[in-house]
């Protein structure tokens, strides 16, 4: 029988030393957008009731969630998502406050099978909520703010897809097609699977030119372009809103300077349920997977006793790592810049030096080995660091460079002197 104390289960993962360095700063990068932006954090618990999730079931299905019981036993679940308990936080906590209100976090989530982080069941996310706005300047700042984000960890090569849910929900209504057949037109028009729409479509008693703007969802991608063929193709005034939404949402974008990261995407219409308008998703080469994920849910914090409109998204650290790791982006790694090892006599001498260039934003290991110069070197050389600096007393110091193979003689007073100019 295998000893599983050693492993890990599925879908979790130890993160090491390289890893967590690289997601720790990008994480920290991301934090610093946020807060300049004007969204500041808070952190919801890491497990919470069932029924706080269980108000948004078309968006995270329960066989999705990690449950338990507490000792009442109440159904617990590790958190599936970090929007629901940011909108339960400003509904409950936050109700009286003056809006808009501005959020972000940065947290694990849990779920089975979740393609979002990866294929892993727990991963990383941070993002954004903007409650209490509902124009267009509120979904294009989300989305500036998105871009802001993957900018600041160093990824270039990324797209930001937008489209319109009340797009596609006005040509449903003006259809008259029932929600069944509304529901399996969303899978289709999502896998961009054509013959499977036109059955549909073609069984159906729906005009013409109706028939086709539907057909052509799969096909309504690209620059902004796309919504002027939108809007040739449809009658309906709540798709022809929602064109007229998304466009002020380009132009603000481009006020922004960040057009070029931006397209159309009316076919975008997975999730639709949980969203109630603007919608986009974030794309790079080398993951199969969108790296962010956003939009408008007005009616969520509703759910919670308080109606709001609301707006956010939320970006997958680890598949944002990934991304930078096989696009082989410039990632800082960890190093150690010296190590200080002392005689006796220069012990004291050893700890001023250390925390001299510590202070100067240096990584200065300090020796805990007392096994010799031999050995430190041969420690310090496969390590990947730079130098040694030996003293030997309260004034004497033997500064090595591995890069360059010197090694000089200097005394405690120069090299102090050095660190503090």
């Amino acid at each position: 029988m295998p000893k599983w104390n050693i492993y890990t289960p599925e879908g979790v993962q130890d993160i090491l030393i390289n890893e967590c360095f690289i997601k720790r700063n990008i994480e920290n990068d991301i934090r610093e957008v946020f807060r300049k932006s004007g969204y500041f954090e808070i952190e919801t618990p890491t497990f919470e009731f069932y029924d706080t999730f269980s108000v948004d079931q078309e968006s995270i299905p329960q066989e999705m969630m990690f449950k338990f019981f507490d000792r009442q036993g109440r159904i617990l679940v590790l958190r599936p998502d970090l929007t629901i308990p940011v909108a339960r936080v400003a509904a409950g906590k936050f109700k009286d406050f003056k809006f808009p209100m501005r959020f972000c976090y940065i947290g694990n989530t849990f779920r089975y099978n979740e393609s979002g982080g990866g294929k892993h069941n727990e991963f990383t996310q941070a993002g954004v909520e903007l409650l209490g706005a509902k124009s267009p300047e509120a979904d294009a700042e989300v989305i500036a703010v998105a871009i802001k984000a993957i900018k600041a960890s160093g990824l270039e090569n990324f797209q930001i897809d937008i489209g319109q849910v009340d797009f596609f929900n006005g040509l449903m209504e003006e259809s008259g097609l029932d929600e069944q057949d509304v529901e399996e037109l969303q899978k289709l028009i999502d896998r961009k699977d054509f013959i499977g729409m036109e059955e549909i479509i073609n069984q159906r008693n729906i005009p013409v030119r109706l028939k086709q703007a539907i057909l052509d969802l799969t096909r309504l991608f690209g620059s902004e372009e796309v919504i002027d063929r939108a809007e040739k193709l449809v009658e309906n005034q709540r798709s022809l809103n929602a064109l007229k939404h998304l466009r002020n949402i380009i132009d603000i974008l481009k006020d922004f300077g960040l057009g070029k990261y931006v397209s159309v995407d009316l076919g975008m219409v997975r999730s639709i349920n949980y969203y109630t308008g603007v919608i986009f998703r974030g794309f790079t080469y080398g993951v199969g997977f969108p790296i962010l994920s956003g939009g408008r849910y007005d009616r969520l914090t509703g759910k919670f006793g308080k109606e709001c409109p609301a707006t956010g998204f939320s970006i997958g650290i680890n598949l944002l790592m990934s991304a930078l790791v096989r696009q082989n982006a410039d990632i800082e790694k960890p190093s150690v810049d010296s190590l200080v090892c002392y005689e006796k006599e220069g012990r004291k001498r050893a700890f001023e030096i250390c925390e001299a260039l510590r202070k100067q934003g240096l990584v200065v290991e300090m020796d805990i080995s007392m096994r010799g110069l031999d050995y430190i070197e041969a420690y310090s050389k496969a390590k990947g660091i730079g130098g040694i600096i030996r003293v030997l007393d309260d004034e004497r110091v033997e500064v090595r460079n591995f890069e360059t193979g010197e090694v000089h003689m200097t005394t405690v007073s120069r090299l102090k002197g050095g660190c503090n100019g």
